[in-house]
């Protein structure tokens, strides 16, 4: 297996690290899209942070990763199977998915299996990036670039968690739920208006601007590559410490209470800062839950819903030519007046 650089290792990157950590809690804060400059670990922390999380468990055979203990998400191949005897199961890792710029809708979405085809005759589906990013992580890099036709293929996954191909004589449904992760440059070029609302949060990646912490970078970086299998079992006790922190925080997440003055906290901001639709206000509120399952706090505060906000609601804003500083300055300004008031 290739040695991967550990996550908790990554430094200067906090925000981004804690997006991708609420993501995985609780995937139905929809994903993550990191923007910002080249060479600020984007693809690392993904990449570590699948390695970090605990393994899945799988049924034997199944080329969509379905979980044994869910029955009502279990693919069509899984629920004849289940009808004749118990499924068997398995352990596996994290799937982390990439989905290159140049990929075909073929290749996304699944076709056709032209060689059994053309050597038995069988209609037999090849399953595509998403069956295989199916409970993982599909990570596109220059999401930006991504072209219309894929994007809109995303949003409609994306709404339904299922992948349904109709062609070639084929009818297939499979489940397709994943961590959406996007990376790119912003001044490659704008994303379009509906798959950057799919995404839950968004944070800013900046090349540290300190020489304390560029030298840290450096330096763990170099002792990764000299000797990557000392520098992860330096590394271990803090993995497995945030290893055990994911676990519990995914099994106490429904236990965190939400109460009333959060709830207004949150709807407060979002009416102050001008935030369009609903959609930041549960995406708000459901990292702020994370959060505080993270933690290992009964109850949503205030302070989760201050540490969350910027990423949850800066993609939200309409921008005005007017302003400096952007969306995050002004989320920054009422997050400073409501709470400190």
């Amino acid at each position: 297996m290739r040695p991967i650089f550990p996550f908790t290792a990554i430094a200067g990157q906090e925000e981004m690290k804690l997006a991708l950590l609420l993501a995985a809690i609780d995937p139905a804060i929809g994903g993550v899209l990191v923007f910002g400059d080249r060479g600020t670990g984007k693809s690392t922390a993904v990449r570590a942070l699948a390695r970090l999380l605990p393994p899945m468990r799988v049924v034997v055979g199944c080329r969509y990763h379905c979980d044994p203990g869910a029955n009502g998400a279990l693919c069509e191949e899984c629920q004849t199977r289940s009808r004749a005897a118990d499924l068997a199961s398995e352990i596996v890792p994290v799937p982390v998915v990439d989905l290159p710029l140049g990929a075909t809708e073929d290749r996304v979405v699944g076709a056709l299996d032209l060689e059994v085809a053309l050597t038995s005759g069988e209609k037999r589906f090849e399953t595509g990036l998403l069956a295989r990013a199916h409970r993982g992580f599909l990570y596109i890099d220059e999401v930006n670039l991504l072209e219309d036709h894929l994007v809109d293929l995303l949003l409609d996954v994306a709404a339904s968690g299922e992948n349904v191909v109709e062609r070639e004589g084929l009818s297939i449904r499979h489940p397709a739920r994943f961590v959406l992760v996007g990376s790119g440059n912003p001044e490659e070029g704008e994303l379009r208006p509906q798959l950057l609302d799919r995404f839950g949060l968004s944070v800013e990646v900046r090349t540290p601007d300190d020489v304390a912490t560029r030298v840290d970078i450096v330096r763990r970086r170099d002792a990764f590559e000299r000797d990557a299998a000392k520098f992860q079992g330096d590394w271990q006790a803090e993995q497995d410490e945030l290893r055990h922190r994911i676990v519990a925080a995914r099994s106490g997440l429904n236990d965190v209470e939400l109460r009333e003055p959060a709830l207004e906290k949150a709807a407060s901001l979002c009416i102050a800062i001008g935030s369009d639709g609903l959609r930041g206000e549960l995406t708000l509120i459901r990292a702020a839950r994370a959060l505080a399952a993270l933690d290992g706090d009964p109850s949503v505060s205030a302070a989760h819903i201050r540490t969350v906000a910027p990423a949850a609601l800066r993609h939200r804003l309409r921008r005005s030519p007017l302003e400096e500083g952007g969306s995050t300055v002004r989320i920054e300004r009422a997050l400073n007046e409501m709470f400190d008031a």
